[in-house]
């Protein structure tokens, strides 16, 4: 294993952990030489977005030598990592975002399985700094959780990843195992956003589904307070010692939520007896959200209050989305902030949560 020279960053002396970062493969072939045998021929088979946008997702210049953006580590660090100190990234996977949405669960739970082993393969073996998401298949969470079993005391494995929407909402029983298998291992599972509207999830919005791009990508959000709402009020908090990461969602909704939720338990309680406190105490204590796609209001101040408003000292975490076309400078997109709140956000924050 190697580790990467940092030279530092230039014009910051923050130190940042990155909380969402996608990594690709150059080629298919890569994840499904570890497919077993009956699998292969079927390739990589995961619902696609039928929503293109105008100007496409990635960054044209971070693709190397013909290759997906993403798919090259030494480009990687050579293009992010180095030039902004980051001390360690979050690999979240591009390709595998809608794998929570295929119909075929054995052929999820499969292609999971192989992702994971050309995760550690080709990732977390080429350097220190890259730590890695378990891919897992929430339509079958009793697999979900032999895979957790399975790789999930990797020392470069800091999370579970699973899609943002699934067949039914995330609180309920039939998903408690993947939660018991992660808190087994002591791993919090964090839900990208993604898959809404592909395969096998609900429409995109409660409303339907969307027309465009901008009409997608301004609502995708939704699903995150759809399950962090079904999580916590089913008790999936209380019953298991798990923290949640809501990834790529950002965060301007979860005031409202959080005053919401604390409203409507002071009168209907009885329903969720097992809610020993407001709900917005639990939010702070087990959810984490990051940055990207970080609000940009007129006034910067709006954006100071609204950090207040979710007690990011202790919730927030940066992300820069790294290499889409709207990922976040760390040094350009954020306002001045108090220093012991910069701190939390970009490092000390993360750093707690996955025992960096």
């Amino acid at each position: 294993m190697s580790s990467h020279t940092t030279p530092g960053r230039g014009t910051t002396d923050l130190s940042l952990i990155d909380c969402d970062v996608h990594q690709m493969w150059a080629d298919p072939g890569e994840v499904v030489q570890h497919l077993p045998a009956h699998w292969q021929g079927r390739g990589i088979d995961v619902p696609t977005n039928p929503w293109p946008s105008p100007v496409g997702l990635m960054r044209d210049d971070a693709n190397a030598a013909g290759g997906p953006a993403g798919s090259d580590p030494d480009l990687m660090l050579e293009q992010h990592i180095e030039p902004y100190d980051v001390e360690y990234v979050v690999l979240n996977a591009t390709g595998m975002l809608t794998l929570g949405v295929t119909p075929n669960e054995d052929y999820a739970a499969a292609l999971a399985s192989a992702q994971n082993d050309w995760l550690v393969e080709r990732w977390l073996e080429r350097d220190d700094c890259f730590k890695g998401g378990l891919v897992v298949p929430p339509q079958a969470p009793r697999r979900a959780a032999d895979e957790i079993d399975r790789l999930g005391d990797h020392p470069d494995i800091v999370q579970v990843q699973m899609s943002s929407v699934g067949r039914t909402p995330y609180g309920r029983r039939e998903h408690w195992p993947i939660y018991e298998a992660a808190a087994r291992h002591d791993l919090p599972v964090a839900l990208h956003i993604g898959p809404e509207g592909m395969g096998t999830s609900p429409p995109h919005t409660p409303a339907g589904y969307p027309s465009s791009y901008f009409e997608r990508h301004a609502l995708t959000s939704t699903s995150l307070m759809g399950q962090l709402t079904s999580m916590l009020l089913e008790g999936v908090f209380e019953e298991f010692d798990l923290d949640l990461v809501l990834t790529e969602g950002g965060f301007s909704w979860l005031p409202y939520l959080r005053w919401r939720l604390d409203k409507d338990w002071r009168g209907l309680r009885e329903q969720t007896p097992w809610l020993e406190r407001p709900p917005s105490e639990y939010i702070t204590d087990h959810v984490r959200v990051t940055t990207q796609p970080l609000p940009e209001p007129d006034d910067p101040d709006h954006l100071r209050q609204m950090f207040d408003m979710v007690d990011a000292r202790e919730t927030v975490m940066f992300a820069s989305d790294y290499p889409h076309w709207d990922a976040d400078d760390p040094r350009l997109a954020f306002p001045s902030l108090p220093g012991d709140l910069e701190r939390r956000i970009f490092r000390e924050n993360a750093a707690e949560l996955y025992g960096l």
